[in-house]
């Protein structure tokens, strides 16, 4: 599969899900939750879950490499509501933009959707990527041209995503970076059957993730979350906290003026150093 699918549509779950009158641990105020049952959904069946590739599941915000005007833009998807104000002069923006179905520029020069842009680096077309580096156990951070990003859906993960479960900087110091759909192959993926599933869950170091996704060869794509497991969400460690990483950018390579408050920048000064954890990156004052 040269592609793997792509998260423009609500996914499907593993199980069947159920509704238990019961506060969530997920969402706040909401008085229920969604658990799976131990029966396969039929829409799993149908796509050859069997056959599937499985991947961590990363938790962050969804995001979207797209031409705007012709230049690729990366766009996020709207998760949450604003006041009426602002969703009505969101509605406006919407209206303005030709085929965004449902995705908002992360990067304009308007105040109402400038977000998180230290991310993307527009004058050198580049964005900042998590992957996997050649040698295996290790994870890389280095810029990745924004046209080899085109059509991708990505996970935008950092100090102020959902409570920053990977322990990414801080509030003086923040780091986001970009993770594409399917970059983390599991290894070792738990048998289709919900005990096996939940003990993996619990009984092994890959299995601290936010869940799994699992890639279908006709792109199709179905989920678990812990939370339908009724497992917890963060964890104090995750998986992709247990890996070593190395930051791979040389300012040297890119015919750009990196800003000196900018996270390339930042990231630059640490060109060639490797580090235990990503919470252990760390940013000269």
């Amino acid at each position: 599969m040269s592609r793997r699918g792509a998260v423009q549509r609500k996914v499907p779950c593993l199980f069947v899900t159920e509704v238990k009158e019961e506060p969530s641990a997920k969402r706040e105020r909401q008085p229920f939750k969604v658990l799976a049952t131990e029966t396969l959904n039929e829409k799993a069946l149908e796509a050859d879950i069997y056959n599937a590739f499985p991947t961590e599941k990363v938790d962050g915000t969804c995001c979207y490499v797209a031409t705007y005007k012709g230049q690729p833009c990366l766009w996020a998807r709207l998760d949450r509501r604003p006041n009426k104000q602002a969703e009505k002069r969101f509605k406006r923006f919407l209206y303005s933009v030709e085929d965004c179905k449902g995705w908002v520029p992360v990067e304009k020069n308007s105040k109402q959707y400038c977000w998180h842009s230290s991310v993307v680096n527009y004058e050198a077309e580049m964005a900042l990527v998590l992957k996997h580096h050649a040698d295996p156990g290790l994870l890389e951070i280095r810029p990745v041209s924004l046209s080899e990003l085109l059509e991708q859906t990505l996970e935008l993960i950092g100090t102020h995503i959902n409570a920053n479960p990977y322990g990414l900087g801080s509030k003086k110091q923040p780091i986001h970076l970009l993770v594409p759909h399917g970059a983390f192959e599991i290894k070792n993926p738990p048998a289709l059957k919900q005990n096996d599933i939940v003990s993996w869950f619990e009984g092994c170091s890959e299995g601290k993730v936010e869940g799994i996704v699992w890639h279908c060869r006709d792109g199709s794509l179905i989920k678990l979350h812990r939370h339908h497991l009724g497992l917890c969400w963060p964890l104090a460690e995750t998986y992709l906290n247990s890996q070593p990483v190395v930051i791979s950018l040389n300012r040297q390579d890119y015919d750009c003026d990196f800003g000196p408050k900018s996270l390339f920048h930042q990231f630059s000064n640490l060109d060639g150093q490797r580090f235990d954890r990503l919470k252990d990156i760390k940013f000269d004052d």
